[in-house]
């Protein structure tokens, strides 16, 4: 195998999935380009705002395609390059795709809600509840780890105290990109250009920046840049979507279709050679390939995050149902052919059939800006911090979506149900700058606190997720008279993964009990991480599974209305 013919099946897969399996969705769901979407009818410049399709396409795929697209197959590529290409495949057309795109469609036919107003509608109050603090404590983490990870990235200094200039220069064009980003939205609302034209100013303003940001590095330490993304994080949480997280998406979608355009090119120029063994065992170094396999590949095969944003601020932008095939299921087969372009870089790099050494972002980096050396020409210094750059912007452009949701599922804690009056404490509470910083202050707090005492609990909750959504949305589809067996078996199959995977954790920390090497601060909060989330998940899908069980009902209300 080669990694040529490894990157060309997987394309053939995802275009038959999205012309084909996507295509038959919107059939059997019944999307109708004709109909006035939440974007339109609710419009009010600062969440609901009409946008055209690739802008919602940027704003849906730079927030989805994270860290997770690099690391999860590069770190699972231990079981051996067969079973996590498989997986990718698999699980990206028939669980991921299809749950961003359900999502989507789901939310766009219930008013631009998320889905924990939606469970309200379908499942009742309490699982609604239920849900959204399961939602607000899972994007703590992500504010945490991610911001954490990008302020490592921007980092100047090395351990020595030496500078390093791709982390400089990365930090620099971010910072210029934000600037940049509040220029082009004011742009395009105002000035309101082609689609084309919007397309040639992006670009020009995007390699403008890059070159700017690396002429004129930006050194500071860590900890201060940690400073500066919560209060970018604070402003792209509360002012209108248009004048800041829709532009800057826009323009870092060029950065990284670029990336993965050059790095698949690369692949197939190079056709590097796939040294790692296709198989190496369904037990690797004390890890059982299931769930382990299912838990680490997340991003780039289904990931309950993505339905979060499909349905948080994606179906507040989308102005036409027609839309929606390509902003849900398109996005997410673009985040698998990135999978899989980073599973070939590492299956390539293998020395005597074992992973190569280093982190799964510096394996990346290293390969993809050795294409841009070796093939374009691209001088290796400059390879370097655009790669950098690029990398750094996996983890910002979903950072800043997940605050803003964030802030949005606090809000919704405390909105009452259709028909009622907030209360004074509700309207406080509910208010976006108290909503906003208080999701801000407890992931700074996890941050500083060490989060990766809850870090490797992360991708069962994020799995966890991912089932409660199908679950729900399996249940909305049968509310309104809609096909949705073919949810069962992605959250039949989701749900088995991620309560094995927290089992197994529990049942490791209970080792260290024994063992006598039990910590409070770091065994003891994953056991409460654990028991929680298997809590509220079990809650959650009793509620879900109950509806389920019960014979179609006519409906009326809002569900009638997303008939």
């Amino acid at each position: 195998m080669t990694g040529m013919t490894m990157l060309a099946i997987a394309i053939v897969v995802l275009l038959v999935g999205y012309f084909g399996y996507a295509k038959w969705l919107e059939k059997k769901w019944g999307v109708d380009p004709s109909r006035q979407t939440p974007a339109v009818r609710f419009e009010d410049g600062r969440d609901f705002v009409p946008s055209g399709r690739w802008t919602v396409f940027a704003h849906q795929f730079t927030s989805i395609t994270g860290a997770g697209p690099v690391t999860g197959p590069i770190i699972a590529a231990m079981f051996g390059w067969l079973p996590a290409l498989l997986w990718m495949l698999v699980g990206g057309i028939f669980f991921g795709a299809v749950q961003d795109f359900c999502a989507l469609y789901a939310s766009v036919r219930n008013r631009g809600r998320s889905i924990g107003m939606i469970i309200e509608e379908y499942v009742g109050r309490t699982g609604r509840q239920l849900f959204l603090i399961f939602c607000w404590l899972f994007t703590l983490l992500v504010i945490a780890a991610f911001c954490d990870m990008v302020a490592a990235t921007f980092n100047g200094f090395n351990a020595a105290g030496e500078e390093q200039l791709p982390n400089a220069a990365a930090a620099s064009i971010s910072m210029i990109y934000m600037v940049g980003a509040v220029a082009f939205g004011f742009y395009m609302k105002y000035v309101r250009p082609s689609a084309g034209q919007q397309f040639i100013v992006g670009v020009i303003l995007m390699v403008a920046m890059v070159a700017l940001g690396i002429c004129f590095p930006m050194y500071a330490g860590a900890d201060a840049w940690r400073w500066i993304v919560f209060a970018y994080l604070f402003a792209a949480s509360v002012v209108p979507i248009w004048a800041l997280k829709t532009p800057r998406d826009y323009l870092s979608m060029f950065l990284l279709i670029g990336m993965i355009a050059f790095a698949a090119v690369g692949v197939f120029l190079e056709n590097p050679e796939i040294k790692l063994p296709a198989f190496v065992g369904f037990e690797v170094n004390g890890l059982d390939l299931f769930p382990i396999l299912f838990v680490t590949i997340a991003c780039g095969a289904v990931s309950g995050f993505h339905s979060l944003v499909s349905s948080g601020t994606s179906s507040k932008m989308v102005s036409s149902e027609g839309d929606m095939r390509l902003v849900g299921y398109g996005s997410m087969s673009i985040e698998v052919v990135l999978g899989v372009v980073s599973l070939i870089v590492v299956a390539a790099a293998a020395e005597g059939g074992a992973l190569p050494k280093g982190t799964p972002f510096a394996l990346f980096s290293t390969s993809v800006a050795g294409f841009l050396t070796n093939i374009f020409g691209v001088p290796a210094d400059i390879a370097a911090c655009i790669l950098t750059m690029c990398v750094s912007a996996l983890a910002l452009t979903s950072v800043d979506a997940v605050a803003r949701i964030g802030r949005m599922s606090w809000q919704e804690l405390f909105t009452p149900s259709d028909g009622k009056e907030k209360t004074p404490f509700q309207k406080f509470m509910s208010s976006t700058v108290f909503a906003t910083l208080i999701t801000l202050f407890f992931g700074w707090a996890l941050c500083q606190a060490g989060y990766m005492s809850v870090w490797p609990l992360f991708g069962s909750a994020n799995q966890l997720l991912s089932a409660l959504v199908l679950t729900a949305l399996a249940v909305f589809l049968k509310a309104t008279g809609r096909e949705g067996r073919m949810l069962w078996i992605p959250m039949g199959v989701m749900f088995c993964v991620t309560m094995t995977a927290l089992a197994m954790a529990l049942w490791k920390i209970f080792g260290t009990i024994q063992a006598g090497s039990f910590r409070f601060g770091v065994e003891g909060l994953q056991a409460v991480v654990a028991f929680a989330l298997m809590f509220l998940a079990i809650l959650v899908v009793k509620h879900c599974i109950g509806k389920l069980r019960e014979p179609a009902k006519p409906q009326g209300g809002l569900a009638a209305d997303a008939k």
